[in-house]
């Protein structure tokens, strides 16, 4: 008889037609590798605009939401009221325009802050067709402080970067997100 090591195991070959007994799975190593990482290697993602313009606003709007909590304002909200503040009489198409957003996500969010009585529509001087937004004596007020507490934060946030750093930031952004 031949030592075990050397023995070859039988193979039996079903006979035509006859149906395949099934195996049993294979057992599983005992200690399967697992990979572990100590440091996460970021390269990639750090060589990518649009992985770091997302990742500071991700880092600014966390703060800016918490803080416009007690004006009851998203940044959009804020974006609009702003807008409309310092351009008394823009239309729903400049605003749009401007912010991006479109047309009919714009008519919700007008209605919600006409309702809040920050906002009133009055008709355009010069284009009967169009409506101009104006803001309310409230909205000025609510405003003046949650423009002050924006202007608070990012001072914070930019805390890091030197005056000429945060005017380069700023155009090099611009530069990004505006059409020629």
């Amino acid at each position: 008889m031949k030592p075990a090591a050397v023995r070859k195991a039988a193979v039996r070959v079903p006979a035509a037609g006859a149906s395949r007994a099934r195996r049993p799975p294979a057992a599983k190593p005992a200690a399967e590798a697992v990979a572990s990482v100590e440091q996460v290697d970021t390269t990639f993602l750090d060589s990518l605009l649009g992985y770091n313009a997302r990742r500071a606003a991700l880092a600014v709007i966390e703060v800016f939401l918490e803080r416009m909590k007690p004006y009851r304002l998203r940044p959009v909200d804020f974006s609009v009221l702003s807008l409309v503040l310092h351009n008394p009489g823009i239309t729903s198409r400049q605003l749009c325009t401007t912010l991006g957003i479109l047309p009919p996500n714009l008519v919700n969010l007008v209605g919600k802050l006409e309702e809040r009585g920050l906002l009133v529509r009055k008709p355009h001087p010069h284009d009967g067709r169009a409506t101009g937004l104006h803001p309310t004596p409230a909205a000025a007020r609510l405003m003046r402080t949650a423009e002050k507490t924006a202007a608070d934060l990012e001072t914070e946030v930019a805390a890091r970067l030197t005056r000429s750093e945060q005017q380069t930031l700023l155009s090099l952004l611009r530069k990004v997100y505006q059409r020629p």
